[in-house]
């Protein structure tokens, strides 16, 4: 061992600097939860008088739910798209030589930097010009096309791990090349793949710059959100946010398993206590 990883573990500080850092990133959210329960609404110091009646307005509350179900179908939708220009993209960087071929992956990376706000214009700009109504249908084609490069970049860091013998060998034994995607690189494309899923699935739940471009009459639930914001926090808002977290735990529980069930201990141990 070094002696400047030996200085390292021997800092007092360390540990205490851990805490501060998890505390600054986690003390919001557990705030926001133990609000969701306060019976003085989102004001009062401590919280008192706990109620499960913000849950029950929540529940009662259509417009959420509504918004919340044009999420869902969005996310699921952008998906979709995603990995079907994705992945045939990232094959292509992988394993084609082309003109430009350069140009082509730095222009894949582009909607990564572009601010969601610039996206979001020139998307609402294409559609006025082709006379496209804004709906549900152009928030999905924005998500679905801004994430396209998410797809591509989770799917081609995959593909350069993968072992290309065993793609090698299917085609030696008589398999042909669509048989050979289907039954040998797309299965161990698999964690790639599902990873690229619910990174994009997370991020359209979560984006406001470009559906706030191609909204139509009905909202998602960001933007929903962020109506009702304007008009002050309220306990319905802790609520529907809480509920968020949870689900995203249990996406986060899901990916662990799925890991681990695959055989990568290596994986599971770093992510693991």
């Amino acid at each position: 061992m070094s002696a400047c990883h030996r200085d390292f573990r021997a800092s007092g500080w360390l540990p205490w600097h851990a805490v501060a850092v998890f505390a600054f990133l986690y003390l919001p959210i557990v705030t926001l939860i133990v609000y969701s329960f306060n019976g003085q609404g989102v004001g009062g110091f401590p919280p008192r008088n706990l109620t499960l009646d913000w849950y029950r307005m929540l529940f009662a509350d259509d417009a959420i739910w509504q918004s919340v179900l044009n999420s869902l179908l969005v996310a699921v939708a952008a998906v979709t798209i995603a990995l079907a220009f994705g992945i045939p993209a990232a094959l292509a960087l992988d394993r084609a030589n082309f003109p430009g071929k350069a140009v082509f992956r730095r222009l894949v990376l582009l909607p990564l930097i572009l601010p969601g706000i610039i996206t979001g214009l020139s998307l609402l700009m294409l559609f006025r010009e082709a006379d496209v109504k804004l709906s549900l249908v152009t928030i999905i084609l924005g998500h679905g096309t801004a994430l396209i490069s998410v797809a591509t970049t989770e799917v081609f860091a995959g593909l350069q791990k993968l072992d290309r013998a065993q793609e090698e060998a299917s085609l030696d034994l008589g398999a042909n090349y669509w048989q050979t995607f289907w039954r040998v690189t797309i299965p161990n494309l698999r964690l790639s793949i599902i990873g690229a899923a619910l990174l994009i699935f997370t991020l359209s739940m979560d984006e406001i710059a470009v559906s706030f471009f191609l909204i139509g009459r009905d909202n998602t639930l960001p933007l929903e959100i962020w109506g009702r914001l304007r008009r002050g926090i309220t306990p319905e808002i802790n609520a529907i946010s809480s509920i968020i977290f949870v689900f995203s735990l249990v996406v986060i529980v899901i990916w662990y398993r799925l890991r681990v069930r695959e055989g990568q201990p290596e994986i599971a141990a770093e992510l693991g206590p």
